[in-house]
């Protein structure tokens, strides 16, 4: 087929994400990606700005990511994981166990990070049945966050704001306290926390466990808070005896600019689940931490298994990208270069503050935000950002920008030029 006639083909039958099939949104053909660099079947090339959503923290088509894959698929390229195992998952369990928090010992393999919100919340669930407590079957979060698509994610993403409010009459109910107000850097407030306090105290016996994004709120809308909201909580959660899980699969492996976002209050949850940049953009894999209590609890209790079992889970082929993947960070200086992309977004995105179009703008590690005061036609301006040769791909009212971790200064540059242009000339 030509590639109008692919374009073609792909609008009348594939459905891409937050879409319409009946008016969908304009899709790009892409040829090949290297590097930081998305080559379109037209030839146009594009500096990427979204490390395809969160993922491709070393880029495109990476020389050692693609000999771990290859070296694999010369093995094998999936084993089921019930009743077998395999080096790869072995070596990346370990890698994770050494880098995640001292008290998570136990993992869980699964293949997507909305996959693994569900492990996690089915584990907190299972954790207090085994424990006689099946009264504590509901789940606290905040407001403006977002868990993933499937079915008990979405019933903690936010019931109004969120994607899934369509849904709410059929979904569980739970319990959801106002977002931390007080932002990162900003002077601690104890009012911040009072809402969260007091829902949680007068529904402890209910509650299962709070599930919350340390630090950054991601697609629910990018916001930056003070990392004293975690110490508090995770206090609080002790003493009422409610379980805390931590959803890393945005913000793990450096994008905060620790490796985990967490790191930023010291403190450690009961669960974590990461995702996205595991693999390190090359395949979809997910994991789900535990301590050593709530394994235990459970294997101990009626039934004595956890009832889970993807059909991809522990794929070799994705492990071992993974182990590559980990070892790349660690290799290439990962801190540097996120702090090296927060000093550049810090010293060009901040000139967007002046325009009226925009509410906000903030940075954090390798995340830069520009928060526009009204939805942005997302079409209109994906066009004119890959006229200007760069690929970011906006969110109702957010405009946000986290690159590979490799993005020379020269590539960056480019970038938030392009950027600072659209958004300059950008009328609402």
């Amino acid at each position: 087929m030509t590639e109008k006639e692919q374009l073609a083909y792909d609008k009348e039958h594939i459905w891409h994400p937050y879409t319409s099939m009946v008016n969908p949104l304009h899709c790009y053909l892409v040829k090949s990606a290297k590097g930081v660099t998305i080559e379109l079947n037209d030839g146009r090339k594009l500096i990427d700005g979204m490390s395809s959503w969160w993922s491709a923290i070393h880029g495109y088509n990476h020389p050692e990511l693609n000999k771990a894959a290859t070296n694999q698929l010369n093995k094998m390229s999936h084993v089921m994981f019930g009743g077998l195992t395999h080096e790869p998952a072995i070596e990346l369990s370990k890698k994770l166990i050494e880098i995640t928090p001292k008290s998570l010992q136990k993992i869980f393999f699964s293949d997507s990070g909305s996959v693994a919100v569900e492990v996690a919340m089915k584990m907190a669930l299972q954790f207090w049945h085994s424990n006689g407590l099946k009264n504590k079957n509901k789940f606290a979060t905040v407001s403006s966050g977002y868990h993933g698509d499937t079915w008990n994610a979405m019933s903690v993403c936010d019931p109004v704001t969120g994607m899934h409010s369509i849904f709410n009459d059929v979904l569980n109910i739970q319990f959801f306290a106002p977002s931390p107000k007080v932002c990162f850097n900003e002077k601690w407030d104890n009012s911040d926390f009072v809402e969260m306090k007091n829902l949680l105290e007068q529904n402890q016996s209910k509650i299962a466990a709070v599930i919350l994004e340390p630090i950054v709120q991601g697609a629910g809308g990018m916001r930056f808070y003070n990392p004293q909201y975690l110490r508090l909580l995770k206090n609080l959660c002790n003493k009422l005896d409610i379980l805390l899980i931590y959803d890393e699969i945005a913000t793990g492996f450096g994008r905060t600019g620790k490796l985990f976002a967490c790191e930023h209050s010291d403190t450690e949850p009961d669960i974590m689940c990461l995702g996205k940049a595991l693999t390190g953009g090359y395949m979809s894999l997910a994991v789900t931490l535990t301590t050593n209590k709530v394994a235990e609890t459970i294997s101990n209790g009626n039934p004595a298994i956890f009832m889970h079992g993807p059909t991809f889970m522990g794929n070799p082929l994705a492990c071992s990208i993974a182990n590559k993947n980990i070892e790349l960070l660690f290799s290439t200086n990962w801190e540097y270069n996120v702090k090296r992309i927060e000093k550049h977004f810090i010293e060009t995105l901040f000139s967007l503050k002046s325009n009226h179009n925009i509410k906000d703008v903030r940075v954090l590690g390798a995340i830069g935000v520009v928060e526009m005061n009204k939805n942005v036609d997302v079409e209109k301006i994906q066009k004119q950002f890959v006229d200007e040769g760069i690929w970011v791909r906006p969110f109702g009212k957010l405009i946000y920008l986290m690159p590979p971790y490799i993005i020379s200064d020269k590539e960056l540059a480019f970038l938030t030029n392009a950027l600072l242009k659209v958004l300059h000339l950008y009328n609402t």
